[in-house]
């Protein structure tokens, strides 16, 4: 018999509606992300230690701003607005590589005065909903090798080159798993897209040993613990592995956090797990991957509910988008994979990522509205 939770769930859920579980994952993860952004960044700033809350709370709000506006608007207009959209973003992100801000080696962002805004995360919201329009109005012609591969591999191609030209390895790994997944959700032949995987892979391979700090990124991978943190390219996962190993299972304590007092680099952008692992301890981290899981689950569970193949591969695309980032993210942090530099959704300092993400978090909304549980399971159209 269901619970009396979920019978109360379910009433919440009835067509209309926004998913309030996912609302409510997000928002979690937002408060939690504010908490630890304040206490990561204690340090940051001598005699100001809330400049860097101050700034993420001004981001949430335009982000929760935009939240609302996505989630009152009918996701089926987006499909007018996808070419030029993503056109938009392909100028932009041309525009980086002219006039675009670089920090921390990579020229990802665009400055406007005490503004700056980094293309790359808009463009993967753009480029969510491009390829789903995209991919409906090509029907069974995406598992053919002329009409569906070979231009779906131009039309990723041109975004990844431009946003790997920035020197922003991760972000392209996280745009290339986002178009991959929606691809193959679409219905695409496993027989062409196992090379093209491989050959991503091995291209990746190679631009990672093709430069002397991914090299050294690679052998921090492989090195993580050398005594003393002593090497320069194992620095930022010696110091975050120290950092969630201090942690233990309870945590040394909210604000504890030794590691971030200049020892452990971007603390509350890159390197924010390890310190929620260092003050929270295991529990803290269990519940960060508790929440992305949640997130995963309905965001997929929409997306297999809504009636219509864009809806449906539109919640697919922006689901993995935000899963696949948090593993990239925590993957780096625990030296599952080698470190690149992405924020962790909702929890990270990070303006152009925190609004970009809430403004999927709407379109997501959005399609929940539509959706139903008699078409769980239903074919696409």
């Amino acid at each position: 018999m269901r619970s009396p939770l979920a019978a109360r769930f379910a009433r919440l859920r009835r067509p209309g509606m926004v998913d309030y579980l996912l609302l409510l994952t997000v928002v979690a993860l937002l408060l939690l992300g504010l908490v630890m952004v304040y206490s990561a960044s204690q340090f940051a700033v001598p005699g100001d230690p809330g400049y860097w809350f101050r700034h993420q709370a001004i981001w949430e709000i335009i982000g929760i701003a935009a939240l609302i506006v996505t989630s009152r608007i009918d996701y089926h207009l987006w499909r007018k607005v996808a070419l030029p959209g993503m056109g938009l973003c392909v100028a932009l992100l041309l525009l980086v590589l002219i006039a675009g801000h670089t920090a921390y080696g990579a020229q990802r962002w665009l400055s406007f005065g005490l503004f700056s805004f980094q293309p790359s995360e808009l463009a993967k919201l753009a480029l969510a909903i491009y390829v789903a329009d995209w991919l409906v109005r090509k029907g069974d012609a995406v598992r053919s090798l002329r009409n569906g591969l070979l231009p779906f591999a131009v039309l990723t191609g041109i975004v990844l080159g431009l946003i790997l030209l920035q020197n922003d390895l991760g972000t392209s790994l996280v745009v290339a798993v986002l178009a991959l997944t929606m691809f193959y959700a679409a219905g695409a032949n496993l027989l062409q897209l196992v090379p093209t995987l491989a050959l991503g892979t091995l291209a990746a391979v190679v631009l990672a040993a093709g430069t002397s700090f991914r090299r050294a990124r690679l052998d921090a991978f492989l090195h993580p613990l050398p005594p003393g943190c002593a090497s320069a390219g194992s620095y930022q996962v010696c110091q975050g592995l120290i950092s969630l190993g201090s942690g233990g299972i309870f945590g040394r304590g909210l604000g504890d956090s030794v590691q971030k007092a200049g020892y452990l680099p971007n603390p509350f952008t890159d390197s924010i797990f390890a310190v929620t692992g260092e003050e929270l301890g295991l529990l803290g981290c269990a519940l960060i991957v508790f929440l992305f899981g949640l997130l995963a689950f309905r965001g997929l569970r929409i997306g297999r509910r809504v009636p219509d193949a864009y809806g449906s591969l539109l919640a697919c695309g922006i689901t993995c988008w935000l899963i696949v980032q948090a593993a990239v993210n925590i993957g780096s942090v625990v030296d599952a994979i080698p470190f690149t530099g992405v924020p962790l959704p909702f929890v990270s300092y990070g303006g152009s990522s925190l609004a970009t993400s809430l403004a999927a978090v709407g379109v997501l909304l959005n399609i929940s509205r539509h959706t139903s549980r008699e078409n769980a399971g239903s074919p696409r159209s």
